[in-house]
């Protein structure tokens, strides 16, 4: 089966798009419809991304730069094009600011070492960098929505605020900050701005010369595209001053036992044999996404989201943790008297997906009380009806533990 792309011009119809995604169509647990709500945890992939990546492996493989032979023309070719492809789909200045990573996590990573927050991902390389400069780390607050409270967020910038790091939005809670605000208040403070895009992107439309961000990092498995391959985007000037992440590969120019020439950007941070295949399927999943319309997609996915929550906010006991005014597709939520994991062991006897668990954001699950919530998380390829599912699911789980 070959995917045609989605033709954004048309009205958005789900069952269309959804004809894409073959996973959707599978049954689970004894001939259940999987219902697919884990989407903040990693999307599904269209037909045009797993056709690439078969095309690919079945008739391009080679590596890439070193090559003069056909087919690492081609590879290189097509992994040189997909940079082209990240560089149009968040509007940087230059393919040279696109490096591509593993993913969001060795984004903020590479940031951390060569440049030297809820997510886990989001902090704990700070807290490396903080041991090894004997820097300080600073959260920003939250308050019982779920939101940023900017006046603390003013009041903890300072002349010596190196860095200042934060999502676009939050995989807990869905929460949308107000980054291109918080940009412009770090960047008059004097201080270096990185974003963890890897909840963002896929549901908003990002600009980075607009944002004025200097880093931008996001994950490819997020936005319908493989795992394992990402990218960090970062202002030429600041990455053309920082040091090489790691060595070897493609991140050298020249080697010699008395120096090494390190490789004009971006290929400086890219060392060793890349995840060729990776890159080629990432901008088959951002072509599939652009061919929609992000702005498409966000209204689908809010209305999603206003009908799924004022359905679970009709079941007794049930809580939902981040109320934000701005959110994406991503509702947590409590039962009253049930861990979330029985919920999600019991909504998977149904053939419902959600996560449970602390989201890797357990800063923000104490900020909140609880242990952990039940994630249900929207995608592009979701439905009312999968939302009524979700609500059915939870109600036998109700009746489970309250008889």
């Amino acid at each position: 089966m070959t995917a045609v792309l989605p033709d954004r011009k048309t009205a958005y119809d789900v069952e269309r798009i959804r004809r894409d995604f073959p996973i959707l169509h599978r049954t689970i647990r004894g001939g259940k419809k999987l219902v697919y709500l884990d989407n903040a945890a990693t999307t599904q992939k269209p037909q045009a991304v797993i056709d690439r990546l078969v095309t690919y492996y079945s008739e391009e493989n080679s590596n890439v730069h070193r090559g003069v032979h056909y087919l690492s023309e081609v590879a290189t070719a097509a992994y040189e094009s997909a940079r082209t492809t990240v560089k149009k789909f968040v509007n940087a200045s230059s393919e040279k600011e696109i490096v591509f990573t593993r993913g969001t996590t060795e984004g903020i990573n590479l940031v951390a070492s060569s440049w030297g927050l809820d997510h886990h991902s989001n902090i704990v390389p700070w807290q490396l960098l903080c041991e090894e400069k004997g820097a300080t780390l600073r959260i920003v607050p939250v308050n019982d929505a779920g939101e940023l409270i900017l006046d603390e967020f003013a009041r903890l910038l300072t002349k010596r605020t190196k860095i200042v790091a934060f999502g676009h939005a939050s995989n807990a809670l869905g929460t949308i900050n107000p980054i291109k605000r918080m940009i412009a208040m770090s960047h008059a403070n004097g201080s270096v701005v990185l974003i963890d895009g890897a909840q963002g992107v896929p549901h908003l439309e990002v600009d980075v010369q607009d944002l004025d961000c200097d880093f931008y990092a996001f994950s490819a498995h997020k936005v319908y595209g493989p795992t394992g391959v990402g990218v960090l985007y970062g202002k030429q000037a600041l990455l053309d001053a920082m040091p090489p992440y790691q060595g070897g590969g493609d991140m050298i120019l020249s080697v010699s036992f008395e120096k090494t020439t390190y490789n004009a950007l971006p290929y400086k941070f890219e060392a060793g044999t890349p995840n060729i295949a990776g890159v080629i399927g990432m901008a088959a999943g951002l072509d599939y996404v652009s061919a929609i319309g992000l702005s498409n997609i966000a209204a689908h996915e809010q209305d999603l989201l206003h009908y799924a929550t004022g359905l679970l906010k009709e079941i007794p006991g049930l809580r939902i943790i981040g109320t934000a005014a701005e959110k994406a597709s991503v509702i947590s939520f409590t039962l009253e008297g049930v861990h979330p994991h029985d919920i999600g062991t019991i909504l998977d006897q149904e053939g419902i997906a959600v996560r449970t668990g602390h989201h890797c954001a357990q800063p923000l699950m104490m900020r909140f009380n609880v242990p952990a919530t039940g994630r249900a998380s929207f995608g592009l390829y979701n439905t009312r009806e999968e939302a009524d599912a979700l609500v059915a699911g939870l109600h036998k789980v109700v009746e489970v533990f309250r008889g």
